[in-house]
C-alpha cells in the first residue's frame, strides 16, 4: 500500500470513542463564548437603536470586538505559548466576561454600552485565544477537519440559541436575554473545566523571549510566508461578512421588512439550522478531498446566494437565499482553522492562533462599518428596507473577493 493511500485510510478512519468525548467537551467553550458575543453583536445593536444611535455608529459600537483583538489576541496567544497549561486563562477571563454580558443589558446609554463592550471583549480574547490553541495542542492532524466542524456546531448551536431566545426575552425584558445567556455561559465554562482531561491540556512551555520578539516573529511568518498572508486576507474577508451579518441581520429584519422582533429571531433560527447542516458536512468533505477545494465551491454559492436579497428586498427574497447563505456562513464558521493548522509551528500554536484572530479582528472591525456607512449611503436608493438592503451587498463583495486569495494559498501550499 502506498503512502498516500495509508494517508486517505488514516483520514477516513472513523473516530475513537475518546477522541469523540474530547471533541465533545473541547467544544463546550465555543458554545459558551458564541452564545455570549452573538447576543452583544445581535442585539445590543437593538438596544442602541433605541439610544438614538445612526447604522454607522452600531457599526463602530460592534466593531470595537475587532479593535479589541488587534490589541489583546497576539499578546494572549503569546502569553499562553510559554505556560505549561492555557486553562488558566479561561479561569481568568471567563468570570469578567460573563459579569460585563449581564450588566449590559442594564446599559442606557451609549456610553455605558461602549464601556460594557471594551471590558467584555477584553476579557474575551483573555480567554479565547489560549483555549483556541488547545484544538492543535490536543487534537491530531488527521481529524482537525472534524475537530473544527465540531466546535463550529457548538458555535452554530450557541449562535442559534442566541439569536433564537434573544428575540423572544427581549420582549420580557432589555436585561433578560443579556442575564440568561451569563447564566447560561458561566454553567458551560464550569463543565468544560471540570470534564476536560487537564493532563492532556498541558504543553511543554515555550522559551521566554518576550512580547517584542513575538511581534518580531509574527512579522517575519507574514514576510516570508505567502501563504499566511493569502490565508490572513481571505479570513479577514470571510469574517467582515460574518460580522456585518450579526450585527444588522436582526435590524434588516424588523427595521427593513417590518417583522417583529421575537418572530425575526425565529426566522433566523430556522435560517440557522443549513448552519448546523454544514458544520458535520463541510468538516467530512475537507477531511476527504481537502479544505481548500471544499472551501472554493462552498465560498462561490455563499457570496452569490447573498445577492438575492441585495436585488430583492422582500421576505420571499430572504427565505430563498436563506438554505445558500445558511449553509455558505456554516462552512466559513467551521473551516478557517483547519486551513491554518498545517500552516503552524510547532512550538507556537498560540502564538499562530492570535495571527489568526488579528485577521479575524480587522474583518470584525471592517464589517460592521462598512455595512453601517452603506446603510445609511444606499438609504434612498434602498428606500423599501430603510438601506438595509445595502447589508447584503456588502456581504457578497467580501465572500467573492475572499476566492482568489484561497486560490493563491493552494497554489503555494
Amino acid at each position: 500500500m502506498s503512502s498516500t493511500d495509508t494517508q486517505e485510510q488514516h483520514r477516513d478512519r472513523d473516530l475513537e470513542p475518546g477522541e469523540l468525548k474530547l471533541l465533545a467537551v473541547l467544544g463546550l467553550p465555543t458554545f459558551a463564548y458564541a452564545l455570549a458575543t452573538t447576543i452583544v453583536s445581535t442585539y445590543l445593536p437593538v438596544l442602541a437603536r433605541d439610544f438614538g444611535a445612526s447604522s454607522t455608529i452600531v457599526g463602530l459600537l460592534i466593531a470595537v470586538e475587532g479593535i479589541m483583538a488587534l490589541l489583546l489576541a497576539v499578546p494572549a496567544g503569546a502569553l499562553s505559548d510559554r505556560r505549561t497549561s492555557r486553562l488558566p486563562f479561561v479561569i481568568w477571563g471567563s468570570p469578567v466576561l460573563v459579569v460585563t454580558l449581564a450588566l449590559m443589558g442594564l446599559a442606557s446609554s451609549l456610553t455605558f454600552a461602549l464601556i460594557a463592550v471594551v471590558v467584555f471583549y477584553a476579557a474575551y480574547f483573555v480567554a479565547y485565544e489560549p483555549y483556541r490553541a488547545l484544538y492543535p495542542d490536543m487534537v491530531d492532524e488527521e481529524i482537525a477537519g472534524r475537530g473544527q466542524s465540531t466546535q463550529a456546531l457548538w458555535r452554530g448551536v450557541g449562535t442559534i440559541v442566541a439569536i433564537a431566545s434573544g428575540g423572544a426575552l427581549l420582549t420580557l425584558g432589555q436585561a433578560v436575554p443579556f442575564v440568561a445567556g451569563a447564566v447560561v455561559t458561566a454553567v458551560s465554562i464550569v463543565i468544560f473545566l471540570t470534564r476536560l482531561p487537564r493532563e492532556r491540556a498541558d504543553h511543554e512551555a515555550g522559551r521566554s523571549s518576550g512580547l517584542r520578539e513575538d511581534y518580531r516573529k509574527l512579522r517575519r511568518l507574514v514576510r516570508t510566508r505567502g501563504d499566511l498572508r493569502a490565508f490572513m486576507v481571505a479570513n479577514g474577508l470571510w469574517e467582515a461578512s460574518l460580522g456585518a451579518t450579526k450585527t444588522f441581520i436582526i435590524l434588516y429584519l424588523t427595521v427593513g421588512l417590518g417583522v417583529s422582533t421575537g418572530l425575526a429571531g425565529v426566522a433566523v433560527a430556522g435560517g440557522a439550522i443549513f448552519i448546523a447542516a454544514a458544520t458535520p458536512i463541510s468538516g467530512k468533505l475537507a477531511d476527504r478531498f481537502g479544505t481548500v477545494p471544499v472551501m472554493q465551491v462552498s465560498l462561490v454559492i455563499y457570496g452569490l446566494g447573498m445577492l438575492i436579497p441585495f436585488f430583492i428586498g422582500s421576505t420571499v427574497a430572504i427565505a430563498i437565499a436563506a438554505p445558500f447563505v445558511g449553509f455558505g456562513g456554516g462552512v466559513v464558521m467551521t473551516l478557517p482553522y483547519a486551513l491554518l493548522i498545517p500552516l503552524m509551528g510547532d512550538d507556537d500554536h498560540g502564538l499562530t492562533t492570535g495571527l489568526y484572530s488579528v485577521s479575524r479582528g480587522v474583518g470584525t472591525a471592517l464589517g460592521p462599518l462598512l455595512a453601517g456607512v452603506a446603510i445609511g449611503v444606499l438609504d434612498g436608493v434602498f428606500d423599501g428596507t430603510q438601506g438595509y438592503q445595502a447589508v447584503w451587498g456588502v456581504c457578497a463583495a467580501a465572500i467573492l473577493l475572499s476566492v482568489p486569495f484561497l486560490s493563491r494559498l493552494r497554489d503555494e501550499a
